[in-house]
Order: structure tokens, then C-alpha cells, then sequence
């Protein structure tokens, strides 16, 4: 494996939760830079050194809600 993907949500209660597709991994932290140090961290508790994968890809969503 040489990548891992994320989706990134805003939390209720503020900051971001992150939770890995195809993988047992979520995170969650108040702010992008901390949420950043976690999935690293996740990511290298998760796996053993070879099958490690080398890249993370963040997909981050936000809702917005207009009044029509």
C-alpha cells in the first residue's frame, strides 16, 4: 500500500474528526495542525514498517447551509 485517504469532517462541538477509508483509523483533534501530528501517529501505530503507506491524502468536507 502506498497510500491512505481520510475524510475529514468538522465536528459539532468544534474542531475535526478523521476517519480512514478501507481502515479501522479515526482521529480526532481542535485544530488542523494537531489533527495532521494524529493521523501520522495513527498511521504509524496502525501499520507495521512494510506495509506502511507513504502518503496520506486528506479529504476535507464542511457543510453549509444557506437560507433560500
Amino acid at each position: 500500500m502506498t497510500d491512505i485517504h481520510f475524510v475529514i469532517e468538522e465536528a459539532p462541538e468544534g474542531g475535526h474528526v478523521a476517519r480512514a477509508v478501507g481502515e479501522d483509523i479515526f482521529t480526532e483533534a481542535d485544530d488542523l495542525p494537531t489533527l495532521h501530528a494524529q493521523l501520522r501517529d495513527a498511521v504509524h501505530c496502525h501499520f507495521a514498517d512494510a506495509e506502511r503507506p507513504s502518503l496520506i491524502h486528506l479529504h476535507i468536507t464542511r457543510e453549509e447551509v444557506l437560507q433560500a
